[in-house]
């Protein structure tokens, strides 16, 4: 195996188009935080970069639904997305941005290294045009049909529902995002990258040198190799992004997937004076982390850029993960069917660990998994809690009980003892095994089965039972339960570092040696804090809250799909003339006896006291509308309902979910008051 002196990670750039959701935490950012906690905790030189993805349509059309500038929008979207990171523990060297004039100048510099080189072929091609709008549509400005899976609304560079990437001329029935309309077919010049010239190169470098990669990122990456890969257009018919430096490209930015993972080189710059040495240097090691819909940009289309530049390194691997759903359903922004990061921070104080906790130990490593509240509780409750809690809190509260606090000398040790002890350090191998081959998942099951060791430990050698007959013997078991906690608090702090701060707190230590993981860690005789409970048991009604949340964002989803009924039949002006519409104030209301649905009303119409039965008990209650003033029909010919006489009608609007309101006038008018 190949030996490195330094390791550079990096995260895919989050789009600053909106917050961070657990979507991109469990495929992203806690796995690569993960690993590099783990490596620096070995004493290695790593560097974890990020950075916002500030460039893009998805930017421009946010900026045009909000009615703000895309300079708004990122600046806006940026600040709240570093400021949960931060708040979440992802111990980022760097989190920078690509509208940095760092990243402008490393961005277009690589991209004139290359023109210069003559890497690019330029070329005219047709491309969608929206004559409404006046301006060529790029890729996210199109939607249409994919032609792989049959799903609508996929978009002109990738269908979200099967993740093939696409060309917009691929799409079948392709719609303006901007208009609605249907584009038209026009030419206009772009810069392509031949991605064939390194077709065969990348097939050595991936099919050959890597079979050690993940199988969904080795299989679509062979899936598009086996396929033959295309020139593909590095720049965009767009204002927003980092300009075409090129003559005859005014009106053009570099394409996003182009400008993006230049973003890392750009932010490494920004960070150290050295970056070149983790980024050129042979004996550098690069690791992306990234969703499985990234999978092709870092794995063809950005290594074919570094090997038509020249002089980087290519990534040793590409750990992408599947996607994670919410409930059952695909996390989307657009839909707000998500778990925000900055929201759960403020609604879940002092609980990163436990999402944390939760998406590390259901991490979508294989395949797409499924978040649910429920999950989250009885993880955080029968885990956490049970496991790795109750065992530290009967470790410290019962050496306070009977030591006060003071870790009594170990004396001999019994073979179950010595069994128990050598089972450290096999913990501690199993753990770096499971995060050197990006296991996540795994490593967190071998690091909570230290806690689980702990608990077998006490719950076999009763020191409860046996403080009434053998006190020596008891010293000896504290002080091993004692040592399995303080190894404890390195061993976990890769998964949960607000825990082990937590867990050094309670022990009154300071941070341990990875390396050290297994030996006697805690001395005789030291003095120990007292402890609280490391986490807290969370109940139904607050996992309800959250579903409850989540089910009023669906109602809201369902009611904006349905479609507004359509106009009636034309009236003419006389028929409208003949309607009697009056302002009216209610000034009795009473539920009809036997129905659900029926209220007894007495109207002032200005004309008379008149009885109306309306349809809208399971609207509003007879007490909050008697003085309401309302929209009701005087010269409808009465009806009976129920036995009483109906003497109008009151005009009611209806919402998409069917909700009913009163049409009633702004301010108060006298009743009797036309309605024209």
């Amino acid at each position: 195996m190949k030996k490195f002196n330094r390791t550079l990670v990096t995260t895919a750039l989050p789009y600053a188009n909106g917050p961070v959701h657990i979507g991109h935490l469990a495929g992203v950012y806690v796995p690569a935080d993960i690993y590099t906690r783990y490596l620096r905790m070995k004493g290695e030189d790593v560097l974890l970069i990020g950075g916002s993805d500030e460039h893009g349509v998805p930017i421009t059309i946010k900026a045009q639904k909000e009615g703000i500038t895309p300079q708004d929008v990122v600046d806006k979207y940026h600040n709240i997305i570093k400021d949960s990171f931060e708040k979440f523990g992802i111990t980022f060297d760097i989190y920078s941005r690509t509208s940095s004039p760092v990243h402008h100048e490393t961005a277009s510099n690589f991209f004139k290294t290359l023109n210069d080189k003559g890497e690019f072929i330029v070329k005219t091609s047709e491309q969608y045009y929206d004559s409404q709008a006046n301006q060529f549509l790029a890729d996210r400005y199109i939607t249409g049909t994919c032609p792989h899976c049959n799903s609508e609304g996929a978009y002109g560079d990738q269908c979200e529902s099967c993740g093939t990437s696409l060309n917009a001329t691929d799409l079948i029935n392709p719609t303006s995002s901007i208009t609605g309309n249907k584009p038209e077919l026009k030419e206009t010049k772009h810069w392509y990258l031949p991605l064939d010239k390194y077709e065969n190169q990348l097939k050595s470098w991936i099919l050959e040198e890597h079979k050690e990669w993940k199988p969904n990122v080795y299989g679509q990456c062979k899936s598009w190799l086996d396929t033959g890969l295309h020139p593909r257009a590095v720049t965009r018919d767009l204002n927003w992004g980092v300009p075409v430096p090129a003559e005859g490209a005014e009106g053009k930015v570099l394409y996003v997937w182009f400008d993006a993972p230049i973003g890392y080189i750009s932010a490494t710059k920004e960070l150290t004076p050295d970056w070149e040495k983790y980024w050129k240097a042979d004996d550098s090691k690069m690791v992306h982390f990234i969703g499985k819909d990234n999978i092709v940009f870092h794995c063809i289309i950005f290594p074919a850029m570094l090997k038509a530049e020249g002089s980087y390194i290519l990534p040793e691997n590409v750990p992408a993960n599947e996607f994670l759903n919410l409930e059952g359903d695909k996390i989307s922004t657009s839909r707000n069917w998500a778990v925000w990061l900055h929201e759960y921070l403020e609604e879940f104080p002092d609980k990163q660990d436990v999402l944390r906790y939760v998406l590390t130990a259901n991490a979508p490593e294989t395949k797409d998994n499924d978040f649910t509240w429920k999950d989250f509780q009885a993880r955080n409750n029968n885990e956490l809690v049970a496991i790795l809690g109750n065992f530290v809190n009967r470790a410290l509260v019962l050496t306070h009980k009977y030591y006060k606090g003071i870790i009594p000398a170990q004396g001999e040790l019994t073979d179950f003892d010595k069994e128990t002890l050598a089972q450290i350090p096999v913990f501690k191998e199993q753990v770096e095994k499971n995060l050197e081959t990006y296991h996540f998942r795994e490593a967190l099951k071998e690091a909570m089965g230290l806690a689980r060791l702990g608990n077998k430990y006490l719950a076999d050698t009763e020191p409860w039972k046996l403080i009434k007959t053998d006190e020596e013997r008891v010293k000896t078991i504290m002080n091993i339960s004692l040592q399995i906690t303080a190894n404890l608090s390195t061993l976990i702090e890769p998964f949960l570092p607000f825990t082990a701060i937590k867990l050094r707190q309670f022990l009154n230590i300071e941070p341990l040696a990875w390396q050290n993981i297994g030996a006697n860690v805690i001395a005789d005789h030291h003095q120990i804090n007292t402890a609280s409970l490391l986490f807290e048991k969370i109940e139904d009604e607050t996992i309800q809250a959250q579903v409850d949340k989540l089910l009023t964002t669906k109602a809201s989803n369902e009611a904006e799909k349905r479609v507004v009924a359509p106009a009636k039949e034309n009236i003419n002006f006389d028929d409208f003339m003949k309607l009697d519409i009056r302002v009216g104030t209610i000034t009795a209301a009473e539920k009809v006896a036997k129905t659900k649905k029926l209220l007894k009303l007495t109207v002032d119409t200005g004309i008379d006291q008149r009885t109306v039965v309306s349809g809208i008990a399971e609207h509003y209650t007879s007490e909050e509308i008697i003085g309401k003033q309302v929209s009701i029909l005087v010269n409808l010919e009465p009806k009976k309902l129920k036995g009483i006489e109906s003497q109008g009608m009151i005009l009611m609007a209806e919402d998409a979910d069917g909700k009913l309101s009163f049409v009633s006038p702004d301010t108060k008018i006298k009743p009797g008051s036309e309605i024209r």
